[in-house]
């Protein structure tokens, strides 16, 4: 392992560093303009034959750039590539498209092939939407997240076909490494995590961050988002890792990270149901009103509405996992969703 390389993973923030953390295999840093993430990690492995970048950045300008600009600081300019997809969240998907060389698969978990066909978009959105105005967010409110929110404007384009879906255990070969695929679900239904044991590497993506908490929303294909996202933390806190690689900023302790994790999320269940208590009968537009937030607003009314609903979807996997565990009763009257107390 390059410790040093290492240690400027650990400190380095800025879109304008290239690292190659072993040889072959480079940390490529792409801005992510109007988003409180700041950048992601993408990562390039070269290999012999074809080189392997796993995600890429938004579908915008200054991603665009600064992934070309990687690949060519990195010597992969004119690679054969193929592209490898953590999970669809379009921060991560939005280029794979465009990067993809001639002959090239863009890899994805099988949990989120089913949203590289572009035929679940109207009714997947559709069916969103009448959660979220089930769960009291305002009509107004929504309409405007409808064309701010980048999961709807910065994707990657569909219905290509050299998306090709992983499953949980394959393995995949580039240059001197091999990564085997762990399935993770929770942040996405098909999260995925890639661990190269010769080198006790592990590419958390989103699902393992160590300076800001991966947001869990609720999702249609996942009853329990939540309680999924932390059965997938415990499976892979049994992997001897010595270093991992995160989707968005810097690396650090893993197990000790998994385990605060796991607690943030107890105490948030906690000041979920203490909510619901004090306030029967709301939705969670309301519940999400009353719970904290790192965030800088003065009230909940003043929340910039693109984190409103990222707050209000968090809230729901929250609840979610309440009802599923009966801690808390949710009943739909009206079309209005209400908790309470059991």
């Amino acid at each position: 392992m390059r410790a040093d390389a290492v240690q400027q993973l650990r400190d380095v923030h800025g879109p304008d560093r290239v690292l190659e953390l072993l040889p072959g295999l480079f940390r490529l840093p792409i801005p992510l303009p109007r988003n409180p993430l700041r950048e992601l990690n993408a990562y390039l492995i070269r290999g012999r034959e074809r080189s392997l970048l796993i995600d890429t950045g938004f579908r915008e300008p200054a991603c665009r750039q600064a992934l070309q600009a990687g690949l060519r600081a990195a010597g992969a300019e004119h690679d054969p590539l193929d592209v490898l997809l953590t999970h669809i969240h379009t921060d991560h998907t939005g280029l794979a498209s465009e990067v993809v060389r001639p002959g090239g698969a863009i890899y994805i978990g099988r949990g989120d092939y089913p949203f590289t066909s572009r035929a679940w978009e109207e009714e997947y959105w559709g069916r969103i939407d009448q959660r979220f105005l089930q769960e009291g967010f305002p009509p107004e409110e929504l309409r405007i997240t409808t064309g701010t929110n980048p999961a709807r404007t910065l994707g990657p384009d569909l219905d290509l076909p050299n998306y090709q879906p992983l499953e949980d255990g394959d393995r995949l070969t580039v240059g001197e490494y091999t990564l085997e695929v762990i399935a993770a679900p929770g942040h996405t239904p098909g999260q995925i995590c890639l661990w190269m044991a010769d080198q006790q590497v592990l590419f958390t993506a989103d699902h393992v961050l160590f300076d800001i908490t991966p947001n869990i929303t609720a999702w249609i294909q996942m009853k329990d988002a939540l309680g999924t996202y932390l059965d997938s933390l415990r499976k892979i806190d049994a992997y001897d890792v010595r270093l991992a690689l995160p989707g968005h900023r810097k690396t650090g302790d893993f197990h000790q990270r998994i385990a605060q994790l796991l607690e943030h999320h107890h105490r948030r269940l906690d000041e979920a149901l203490s909510v619901v208590k004090a306030h029967p009968g709301r939705p969670a537009y309301d519940i999400a009103g009353h719970m904290t937030w790192k965030i800088r607003a003065n009230s909940w009314q003043d929340f910039p509405v693109a984190q409103k609903w990222f707050a209000v979807g968090e809230c729901m996997s929250h609840l979610d996992y309440l009802t599923v565990r009966g801690k808390v009763q949710k009943t739909v009257a009206d079309g209005k969703a209400a908790y309470y107390a059991v």
